[in-house]
């Protein structure tokens, strides 16, 4: 079932789950953009949150105590903008699932097969989990909507909720979702055609060759991140255009708008997510904040002077 994002689609699995007790561990009672707290989910969908664990190490034994009568559904919450490292413990789907007990698995933005350390979906639905939860746009790299996928029971009363309606996809979004899905067919055109896809893998030498020789900018190695919500810790090494620092303001105010990042004290322009056109575009932009630059600089000199 698809609905318009992510957090729509876990808060209609916890309502047309519920009402009844939802177990959560205390690790995975995380906050996600704009505010929304799994808390907060649970109480707006009529539950009634009952922690368990610890902050850092939650064992099965621990949700093994906490599963009574009025239970409605485990609810596992991938920590998808964050991590914790070290001294930490959690439990995975399928020990999860042989509790007797509905399993909502919130994953995040998923993975279709191996991609780095995000949870397959395919495994929470071979675990038996009532409803899996994920954000299309993240883990196919379409339009945003949220994917309820599970057993043919949970998704039939996730349907037939009155939330299902007021969280239902539009058609635009639902036609370009349908698009992107029939290119995941065939993964290796997938990883071609679908921009997010193919920036995970593309090698963004040669626009950094056409930005370097347009501005006579230095060629540095630097590190993309993925950001939007998932992979958090994943860097993608690459090479970026150094520039003065003083250029960051005229290119933002261009036409187009050129956003790159200041470290060391110098200006980074990162042509990951440019196309070969944009990076024309880009280069061009750069070439024009130059001369503003080079022609406000005699101007400025001409007023620095000490009062008389």
């Amino acid at each position: 079932m698809a609905v318009n994002n992510g957090a729509g689609a876990v808060l209609l699995a916890a309502a047309a789950l519920g009402p009844g007790d939802i177990v959560v561990s205390r690790g995975q009672l995380v906050e996600i953009g704009g505010g929304f707290r799994i808390p907060d989910v649970v109480a707006q969908a009529g539950g009634r949150l009952v922690e368990v664990g610890t902050t850092n190490r939650t064992r099965l034994a621990d949700y093994e105590r906490a599963v009574t009568p009025s239970t409605a559904a485990i609810l596992r919450a991938h920590t998808s903008n964050f991590r914790q490292l070290g001294f930490v413990e959690s439990v995975a789907i399928e020990p999860l699932c042989g509790l007797g007990v509905p399993v909502i698995d919130d994953v995040g933005s998923g993975a279709l097969g191996p991609l780095h350390d995000e949870p397959p979906v395919r495994r929470s639905v071979a675990a038996g989990a009532a409803l899996v939860c994920f954000s299309g746009d993240k883990l196919l790299g379409g339009p945003q909507a949220g994917l309820l996928v599970g057993s043919a029971d949970a998704v039939t009363r996730a349907r037939r909720h009155p939330l299902a309606r007021a969280l239902r996809i539009g058609r635009l979004p639902l036609a370009a979702l349908a698009a992107t899905l029939r290119l995941h067919l065939d993964p290796e055109r997938a990883r071609r055609e679908i921009p997010a896809l193919a920036m995970l893998d593309d090698d963004p030498g040669e626009r950094a060759r056409i930005l370097a020789e347009a501005t006579g900018g230095e060629i540095v190695a630097s590190a993309a991140k993925v950001g939007g919500g998932t992979l958090p810790l994943l860097e993608l090494p690459g090479p970026a255009v150094a520039l003065p620092e003083r250029l960051a303001a005229p290119l933002r105010a261009g036409d187009p708008p050129v956003i790159g990042r200041i470290e060391g004290g110098r200006l980074l322009l990162d042509p990951r997510t440019l196309s070969d056109d944009e990076a024309v575009l880009a280069a061009r932009a750069a070439r024009t904040a130059l001369g503003l630059a080079e022609a406000q600089a005699p101007a400025r000199r001409g007023t620095d002077r000490p009062d008389s």
